[in-house]
C-alpha cells in the first residue's frame, strides 16, 4: 500500500483507504473517489504541482494537490495477462 503520490504512472491502482478527516473524505466522495475505485495517475506536475487522475470506474478525470494526494493510500491492481 502506499500513497496516490508515490503511485507510478499509467499503471492501474485500488483505493485502499482515505488518511485525513471528515471534510477531505466528503470533498473526495463529492468529485467521484470511493474506497475500491480504480484509478490511474495520468500525469504528475513538475515541481510538486498537481496530479492528474483518471477514475477509470467513472470515467471522470481530476486534478489533486499532492497534499491530498499523499492522504489516498492505493493498492497496484495486477496485470491479469
Amino acid at each position: 500500500m502506499i500513497s496516490l503520490a508515490q503511485a507510478p504512472r499509467g499503471k492501474p491502482l485500488r483505493i485502499v483507504s482515505v488518511l485525513g478527516g471528515e471534510g477531505v473524505r466528503r470533498r473526495l466522495f463529492a468529485l467521484g473517489f470511493h474506497k475500491d475505485d480504480l484509478i490511474e495517475v495520468n500525469s504528475q506536475g513538475i515541481l510538486r504541482g498537481p496530479i492528474l487522475v483518471k477514475n477509470l470506474t467513472s470515467d471522470t478525470s481530476v486534478a489533486l494537490g499532492r497534499g491530498v494526494a499523499h492522504k489516498i493510500m492505493v493498492d497496484i491492481v495486477a496485470d491479469e495477462d
